[in-house]
């Protein structure tokens, strides 16, 4: 059991949650992810590591309500208990001084592009993070983005905040201004990473997504987050869950995400019927 420290709404569906986990606090680095299970029944959830405090013990991690098991982990109370934690899991970033660094960070991605850009800019990289969302309310970690990168862009498809585009128009604007890219990270939805690797590999810029493919028991034996890169299967959580982005088979990829999509919405609304929303007075 792990006790959660401390809960908040950072976005529509968006949780932030601090939780007591000393030795994974310590021992984390960027990139990797935790397994949690919010009771005894549930499924596990793999969830990125977006800061830790060594300190304090604590880890946090960010995550949108959107299935059964998101929406059951988000509903626990601050002072709660989560059932278990397991991590730190999977490979770590790597990290050394490239030159100019892009992050790209889409929607709840940018919890995963932070301890990645923070990183890199402690390596001596020059950082340049680029976040978007759909709208305005949808953004997080803003603040903490602009702290872990020497320059931040940020965007919103509908414009209602920054730059009214696509985190890859935004991309191609800093490529075409003349900045020597020497790599670039891409964390988020699976057609935005797709978008950002045809981008980066026309211009010849190595680049980095960490996926989040199903995934079961986080230690490569049940399979089921399996992806093939460079025409290899590669365990997501042993292998990964970076990988080289323009060596991704992205359409494997989205087939995978689909298979269960019918299964999720189905366990979402029995869910949702069975603990409705508590009404507010």
């Amino acid at each position: 059991m792990a006790r959660i420290v401390a809960k908040r709404i950072i976005a529509p569906n968006t949780v932030r949650m601090d939780i007591a986990a000393p030795k994974i606090a310590r021992k984390r680095k960027a990139g990797q992810f935790v397994i949690l299970r919010a009771a005894e029944e549930s499924e596990r959830i793999p969830l990125t590591i977006a800061m830790s405090d060594p300190v304090t013990g604590t880890i946090t991690v960010i995550f949108q309500m959107v299935g059964h098991s998101t929406m059951e982990l988000g509903r626990l109370p601050e002072g709660g208990e989560v059932r278990d934690v397991v991590g730190p899991l999977g490979k770590p970033t790597h990290i050394e001084k490239f030159g100019t660094v892009v992050s790209v960070g889409g929607g709840i991605g940018t919890a995963v592009a932070l301890p990645i850009a923070a990183a890199m800019k402690q390596a001596g990289n020059r950082v340049i993070g680029i976040v978007g969302a759909r709208t305005k309310d949808l953004l997080i970690l803003q603040d903490e983005m602009k702290a872990a990168c020497d320059e931040m862009l940020v965007s919103t498809d509908d414009g209602s905040f920054g730059i009214h585009g696509f985190v890859t128009q935004v991309l191609e604007k800093t490529i075409a201004r003349g900045d020597k890219i020497d790599l670039a990270l891409a964390i988020g939805p699976v057609p935005m990473m797709r978008a950002v690797c045809d981008l980066t590999k026309r211009h010849g810029i190595r680049t980095i997504v960490s996926l989040n493919p199903i995934m079961i028991d986080g230690t490569g034996m049940c399979g089921g987050c399996r992806v093939s890169v460079g025409g290899k299967t590669k365990f997501c959580c042993v292998d990964g869950p970076e990988f080289d982005g323009h060596e991704v088979d992205w359409d494997l990829l989205v087939n995978r995400q689909r298979m269960y999509m019918d299964a999720e919405r189905k366990a979402k609304e029995t869910f949702r019927i069975a603990h409705p929303e508590p009404k507010s007075d």
